[in-house]
């Protein structure tokens, strides 16, 4: 059930024990005589099962079950997870789109939905016209579009071409045109989905500044749900975390980022690389050669480093071949999904037929305090230069980094705003007067 009301207590949506089922398999043969043949082959499989068994054509599944929740005025919420968490069927049930199975839904305000940009818009229609037909959709009348017409059309960047058919327009010019008429549509609640993807880099930051002023400066409030954890961070006050169809956390951003991306759980003295580890080698699987089987950090019970330490790790190889230099490196990421940068070999190996141990040694010194991950790759430096490579496992490793102030190093270092990677201080060399 779900109810639009006057807004209480700053409260602008308040979820209660909101579950929402689907069936599984085909629904609905389209015409009477497909009905009756799928009821026909129902009747069948009934016929069929064991008992205790269930038909498949009856299973049903929760996309989101007993979710709770509650957003206030001018709040940013973040909404991560992973793929067929129920993020997106979530959305869906805010802005109306379905209903739920179970619980009941209050929303306190008018809601601007951007699950789709550009929905509504006519391709044989001019920038302007489809401005008007997109805003009617999205619940403007003729008055509120004109009143907003010039700054729709100055923040879409795509004035020269406001009366040319968009059926002409790149792919960027036409959701750069949604979002601008989403963007300023009067509404208490905004609702998007990846939608902060859209466009050239530019673009990008003044989309997520706009958000940004929205919720802080008008009080309205934003729902965003992202895989880009570095645009949650920018604009999100809280955060929750959907796994499975349920609330898994609901609280700090950088908490929840964590538990999304494995979190400290992730430390690991010793790691066995199998299929999970690789999925994007095809081609190395038709060709195996070379693979890296395990990895070990040596000396230490856990991957958990002062910046000065210097970590030492032994992998575990298995080749088909001899190989003349064989290097590794590491590609560092951050915990919200950010490259940091990549180590290469200082220097190469010989690898023989067989089962090879082989120890690596890193230096860590430039990196701020914090959580990384680490894909590892082997490749193989041929006598032209080129890299080939051999085996790659993602991730490889995944470590910790501490640094306690003392001497140089007396700031606390805010990574969010500074960056990952802790950079020489600027030395003063004199000072007139």
């Amino acid at each position: 059930m779900m109810k639009n009301n006057s807004e209480e207590n700053g409260t602008v949506i308040r979820v209660r024990n909101v579950s929402k089922q689907y069936r599984l398999g085909q629904i609905g043969g389209g015409t009477l005589q497909g009905d009756i043949r799928e009821w026909m082959q129902r009747r069948k499989e009934q016929k069929k099962q064991q008992p205790g068994e269930t038909a498949v054509v009856n299973r049903r599944f929760y996309a989101l079950k007993d979710i709770d929740l509650t957003v206030t005025r001018g709040e940013a919420l973040g909404i991560i997870g992973r793929n067929g968490a129920g993020k997106s069927t979530l959305l869906k049930l805010l802005s109306r789109i379905t209903a739920p199975t179970e619980g009941e839904i209050e929303l306190y305000g008018r809601v601007a939905s951007m699950l789709e940009v550009g929905t509504g818009f006519h391709g044989e229609m001019t920038g302007r016209e489809n401005i008007y037909l997109n805003g009617a959709i999205l619940g403007m009348s003729r008055r509120e579009i004109d009143a907003k017409m010039d700054d729709i059309i100055a923040f879409s960047e795509v004035e020269e071409f406001i009366d040319t058919p968009v059926k002409r327009y790149s792919s960027g010019m036409f959701v750069k045109l949604g979002f601008s008429v989403a963007a300023h549509l009067d509404s208490e609640i905004i609702i998007m989905d990846e939608v902060l993807a859209v466009g050239d880099m530019a673009f990008q930051h003044k989309c997520l500044d706009r958000m940004r002023s929205a919720a802080r400066a008008e009080g309205r409030t934003v729902l965003y749900v992202s895989h880009n954890m570095s645009t949650i961070k920018r604009l999100c006050d809280r955060c929750i975390v959907l796994d499975e169809g349920r609330i898994i956390y609901n609280g700090d951003v950088d908490t929840a980022i964590g538990i999304y991306t494995g979190g400290s759980g992730g430390l690991q003295k010793y790691c066995v690389f199998g299929p999970e580890h690789r999925p994007y080698d095809a081609y190395l699987r038709i060709n195996r050669r070379f693979s890296i089987n395990s990895l070990e950090v040596l000396d230490k019970e856990l991957p958990d480093y002062e910046g000065t330490e210097i970590p030492r790790l032994r992998i575990t190889c298995t080749s088909q071949h001899s190989f003349q230099n064989v290097g590794f490196r590491f590609e560092f990421w951050a915990g919200d999904g950010t490259k940091i940068g990549t180590m290469l070999s200082e220097n190469f190996a010989e690898i023989r037929p067989g089962t090879s141990g082989i120890e690596l040694r890193m230096d860590l010194a430039h990196l701020a305090a914090g959580e990384y991950h680490a894909d590892l790759v082997a490749y193989l430096f041929d006598e032209d230069g080129n890299e080939d490579i051999l085996d790659g496992v993602y991730p490889g490793l995944v470590l910790n980094v501490r640094r306690e102030r003392s001497g140089e190093e007396y700031l606390d270092w805010h990574h969010q705003y500074w960056g990952y990677v802790r950079l020489h201080d600027i030395h003063i060399a004199d000072v007139c007067p």
